[in-house]
């Protein structure tokens, strides 16, 4: 099994905000099919344009940035072709693209 990254960047989610309670309920519903389907690992949004970078050296600079990641989902899956399907159950359900990636696996981890 393969994990993947499903994810879209903020801002990328576009409706009137009369809807934002039928696209959570949609969204919502894609995970609870996804745990049952017991391929889902973990995902959420991601609610804040405060960014601290730590540098190689520790140093740390806390900025603001005005395009980021607005939320995401690991699956795990057997095939790319599952996490697209996945990926567009996601879709609809946030009305916007998703971006799909494989995880590599780490054999140390």
């Amino acid at each position: 099994m393969t994990r993947y990254l499903i994810s879209f960047n903020d801002g990328d989610m576009r409706f009137p905000m009369e809807d934002l309670p039928a696209v959570a309920a949609a969204s919502h519903a894609v995970v609870r099919e996804a745990q049952q389907a017991g391929v889902w690992i973990f995902g959420g949004g991601v609610d804040s344009h405060d960014v601290g970078i730590v540098g190689t050296d520790g140093s740390v600079t806390e900025t603001q940035i005005t395009r980021h990641l607005g939320g995401f989902s690991i699956l795990e899956v057997d095939t790319r072709a599952q996490a697209l399907e996945w990926a567009a159950k996601i879709a609809a359900a946030c009305r916007c693209a998703q971006e799909v990636r494989e995880i590599m696996d780490d054999p140390d981890a």
